[in-house]
């Protein structure tokens, strides 16, 4: 197998913890032994590979900025950046399993839930043991949640939820749903297990994006579930939108490894492709692709680490996020469009891995907030005028 030559043109190295430079060369070497092996061919049966789901669990890599106490790795966010930017490098789709448990499951299960739900819950997800899923999305109230039509209502000591939930990723295989529903009009979580009578979370099929990616509709009719069910600690739709917070981070570290990717396999590429008896790398227009490339990842990785640190030190904000997971992701979608162009016929094949992370990418330029939304959140943020509203 070709080794893997990172993206790091500014020694970002040497900017890293010893721990940080550990994890993610351990998630890289489990990425490149294990995923990349098999990828191709479940991207294109469109099949999650659920063997690696224990391996999740034993790498640490399930909510591995979570505290120990709970199982969980507690890693600092910079290290957590690095794992979801090995992960995608693999795939967007092993990324977004391993993003959806831990900053959309664990993370407000952490955040809002009651003691005895952290400690039911947490280390059972930590391990792979337990799977998770994220209901906020509906049908009609993607980009707008504040217009959701769940609703639970009070009966004696439980509660009876109703509506639905779309593009949910892990949602038929997920042993329970983080679900967001309208109580009395105020938004709230609620832990739905799998099972329950009147709950059914079937599975998206006839994908062209993410198809190594469980994505599904939750189906709440009448679906009864105890009181103790609810996360006390959610009120509003800022609850589930600080959960976006999280998985919007990661996935801002996470586009920087599928264009590392792509990067690596057009270096490759045109450094060993001849034409007119040379290497299309010595060609100026190959060159200059090239170059627009690495300096856009630099670019892209800067800035990323210095989230990264903000988070850490508890200042990061929203927006910061919303700005880097707005420019990640577009720079990794033209990146790939650029490489799968450089790749010429080859590149349309399972080969090879620009237009898979394309396909991919397209999805991520869309979901956990729409690359025009972020633009109105910074937009909003730096002028004060909300567009969106």
């Amino acid at each position: 197998m070709k080794t893997y030559n990172a993206v790091d043109y500014f020694d970002l190295n040497s900017l890293l913890s010893e721990e940080e430079r550990m994890v993610r060369n351990a998630v890289r070497q489990f990425v490149t032994n294990e995923v990349m092996p098999i990828i191709a061919e479940c991207y294109e049966k469109g099949e999650f590979p659920m063997h690696l789901i224990p391996r999740f669990g034993e790498l640490d890599l399930l909510g591995a900025n979570l505290p120990e106490k709970y199982g969980c790795a507690g890693l600092n966010n910079v290290a957590y950046g690095l794992v979801n930017q090995e992960l995608e490098r693999g795939d967007s789709g092993i990324r977004s399993f391993a993003s959806v448990q831990g900053a959309l499951v664990m993370y407000p299960i952490f955040s809002y839930g009651s003691e005895e739900q952290k400690d039911y819950w947490l280390p059972k997800l930590a391990t792979g043991e337990k799977i998770g899923c994220f209901g906020l999305t509906e049908p009609d109230a993607g980009s707008d949640p504040g217009s959701m039509l769940t609703r639970a209502v009070e009966d004696g000591n439980s509660y009876i939820l109703n509506g639905s939930k779309m593009w949910i990723t892990n949602g038929t295989i997920a042993d329970v749903a983080v679900v967001w529903a309208k109580l009395d009009g105020e938004v709230r979580g609620f832990l739905v297990e799998r099972g329950i009578k009147g709950y059914s979370a079937p599975e998206i099929k006839r994908k062209y994006s993410l198809r190594a990616s469980v994505t599904s509709e939750l189906i709440f009719d009448d679906v009864k579930i105890p009181k103790v069910n609810i996360l006390p600690k959610s009120r509003g739709l800022k609850s589930p939108l600080s959960c976006l917070s999280q998985a919007r981070y990661g996935i801002a570290w996470g586009a920087i490894g599928a264009a590392q990717a792509c990067y690596d396999e057009a270096l490759n590429y045109t450094l060993e492709r001849k034409q007119f008896g040379k290497p299309i790398a010595s060609f100026q227009i190959t060159q200059g692709k090239l170059v627009k490339i690495l300096t856009e990842i630099s670019k892209a990785q800067l800035m990323t680490l210095q989230l990264g640190r903000l988070k850490d030190k508890g200042v990061c904000k929203y927006t910061h996020i919303s700005l880097v997971k707005r420019n990640n992701v577009e720079m990794a979608l033209e990146t790939a469009r650029t490489v799968r162009n450089m790749l010429g016929a080859n590149g349309i094949t399972a080969e090879y891995q620009a237009m898979r992370h394309l396909c991919n990418l397209e999805s991520v330029y869309t979901y956990e907030g729409t690359h025009d939304i972020h633009t109105l959140i910074v937009g909003s943020d730096i002028t004060g005028f909300p567009a969106f509203k």
